[in-house]
């Protein structure tokens, strides 16, 4: 079994290696601030890639945009026409990896139950849920965000363990497990209101569920202890789940689970850019070689994929930006810097309103003072004239995006490994329930 480990391990470490020589060669298309920029930042190195973005219609955008594979299928010949010219190999399969094609294998089955073989996963998971028996759960909950639970739910192997629900919220995922698995659950969140409106749930079903009103950031580490206790949670004989903690948060039940040698690990990661430090701190031994510098900008690159936006959302996001866009013309000939001025977050019915009317809200934000006889609709003309770069600067950038996501990913499964866990990695659930559908589950070894 150390052997299969060994190999996974190694496995591990090559495809992360190879996402990480892509990442760092097309980190000029990829690394970019389209909202400062005046033309394609990379337009020298890149003319072919350059003329067929400008070629695109704009209507297409938001279709190609919002499928991977279709955006690499019409980028991807400029940018090998460009690479050839350049005498630049790049491995461009790497763009539409899958979870799926990763083959990480599905060797932690052999620890979960002493008859369960690595052939035999899918039995290793959770048995179908009957939806109809706990309809009620799904009260208060979206419809979305139920399907992300009981998707999760279904694929996570039965250890047999007592449960710790990571950053639980009203404990939706936790009360879940504990019914359709029958074992004890202790769901951590910090927010005391959220912990006793998931008690009130618990209690009133009569599930084996508890909750520890927590600060995640505040728990220390401790090493190979029994028992879970209000100053950290965490211990050996357990599973530890989360679904979407964001950023930081899921780095912590990482770091906190591996310091406690906990049994077994089930994470669905989230929001890489909700960190505290300025760049991101790399968990694994290779990560932490890596020549590539990741701001909180570069890291929210990966979630710069839409699949649930309608028309209208669309068209309000697109308008958004056009404003905001024109607004930052204006502030730059008004202020005489030509620098970007970032604007707090807005209500949507300030985009009912006219241009005018959001200028002067955005002037007051900033203390900008602007022409009496200002022509606003010259600067909306502007915006959107650069909205149509930034949306083009944006698109090269997104080929790179799911290849980020796996070297993200892949630097949680390295670390694991390093720390004496075996691990795989699949999809819980289809890309259009979430894209954020990557299910990491550790194992950890026995000596």
């Amino acid at each position: 079994m150390n052997q299969i480990n060994d190999h996974n391990k190694g496995r591990l470490a090559a495809q992360f290696i190879q996402l990480d020589k892509l990442l760092e060669q097309g980190s000029a298309l990829w690394q970019v601030r389209a909202f400062e920029a005046k033309t394609l930042p990379w337009q020298a190195q890149f003319p072919t890639l350059a003329t067929t973005l400008w070629a695109l219609d704009d209507a297409v955008l938001d279709a190609l945009d919002a499928e991977q594979s279709a955006l690499v299928d019409a980028l991807s010949p400029a940018l090998k026409q460009d690479l050839a010219a350049l005498g630049y190999e790049w491995d461009l399969s790497l763009l539409t990896l899958s979870i799926a094609e990763l083959s990480l294998g599905s060797d932690i089955a052999s620890d979960i139950g002493p008859d369960i073989g690595s052939d035999d996963i899918e039995t290793a998971t959770s048995p179908s849920i009957d939806l109809t028996e706990i309809a009620h759960f799904s009260a208060h909950i979206k419809g979305r965000k139920w399907e992300q639970i009981t998707a999760f739910v279904q694929h996570l192997p039965d250890a047999g363990l007592p449960v710790l629900e990571w950053c639980a919220g009203k404990g939706h995922l936790g009360r879940l497990i504990a019914k359709a698995r029958g074992v004890d659950v202790l769901s951590l969140e910090w927010q005391a209101m959220l912990c006793e409106e998931g008690q009130a749930f618990a209690d009133k079903w009569q599930l084996s569920q508890r909750f520890i009103c927590a600060d995640a950031f505040a728990i220390e580490d401790k090493a190979d202890e029994n028992t879970a206790d209000q100053t950290n949670p965490f211990c050996a004989q357990q599973q530890a789940v989360a679904l979407h903690a964001c950023g930081d948060l899921h780095v912590r039940l990482l770091q906190l689970a591996a310091a406690a040698g906990t049994q077994a690990l089930a994470i669905s990661p989230c929001c890489y850019h909700l960190i505290q430090a300025n760049q991101y701190q790399g968990l694994s031994t290779l990560a932490q070689q890596s020549s590539l510098t990741l701001t909180r900008h570069d890291l929210q690159l990966p979630l710069q994929q839409s699949v649930i936006a309608n028309p209208k959302q669309q068209a309000l996001r697109h308008q958004e930006i056009a404003w905001r866009l024109g607004f930052d013309a204006l502030q730059r000939s008004s202020r005489g810097i030509d620098a970007y001025l970032p604007l707090p977050a807005i209500k949507q019915s300030q985009l009912s309103g006219e241009f005018a009317e959001f200028c002067h809200w955005s002037a007051a934000q900033k203390a900008v003072t602007l022409d009496a006889d200002c022509d606003f609709d010259v600067w909306l003309e502007i915006g959107k004239q650069r909205q149509r770069l930034t949306r083009r600067i944006d698109l090269a950038a997104h080929l790179f995006r799911r290849a980020l996501e796996l070297w993200l990913i892949l630097d949680r499964c390295c670390f694991l490994q390093e720390s004496g866990y075996r691990v795989t990695l699949r999809e819980f659930c289809a890309n259009s329930v979430t894209p954020r559908n990557a299910l990491i589950l550790a194992q950890k070894l026995s000596g």
